[in-house]
């Protein structure tokens, strides 16, 4: 099934760090929201970055995002998928990232997991002549890596918020 991404990137003129994800999955797709499933780390994983309480409203989490210079879109404005599979992902049209690289100063991009890499590398790198950091997944899905381990990864945002 065909499906076209809902939400607005979260960016304003101070963001220095651009995260993407690959598409929304089911429950962000639900919410309206990046990030909305309950076990997905992300919001956790922000927080404590920044030092900062795990949001739990769009509200607080939007808020946490533009407080600490971070913007927050996915690599795919559209495509086929089956439920929140990334594996099934095909017939990709991708966002305009340069809505978000044109109107900031991004420092760095990075990517939240291996699908998101390989499509920013596949689709936006040379269309927006940047490169990224892949990051491990966020995603429940990725059950290997504990929350300890992903900060010791994700913690790299740190340098540049």
């Amino acid at each position: 099934m065909r499906l076209k991404h809902e939400f607005e990137p979260i960016y304003n003129i101070n963001s220095k760090v651009l995260i993407l994800g690959s598409f929304p999955s089911v429950k962000s797709r639900e919410q309206s929201f990046y990030y909305g499933h309950p076990q997905n780390r992300f919001w956790q994983l922000i927080a404590k970055i920044c030092n900062e309480d795990t949001p739990t409203t769009t509200e607080q989490k939007k808020a946490l995002c533009l407080s600490h210079y971070i913007a927050l879109w996915d690599v795919i404005q559209s495509c086929e998928i089956e439920g929140s599979s990334d594996s099934s992902i095909k017939n990709v049209q991708v966002n305009d990232l340069n809505i978000i690289l044109d109107n900031c100063n991004i420092d760095q991009i990075f990517v939240n997991g291996s699908t998101a890499y390989k499509l920013f590398v596949k689709y936006q790198q040379t269309k927006t002549g940047t490169t990224a950091v892949k990051l491990p997944s966020t995603s429940p899905a990725n059950a290997a890596w504990s929350f300890e381990r992903l900060y010791g990864e994700w913690n790299i945002i740190r340098k540049y918020i």
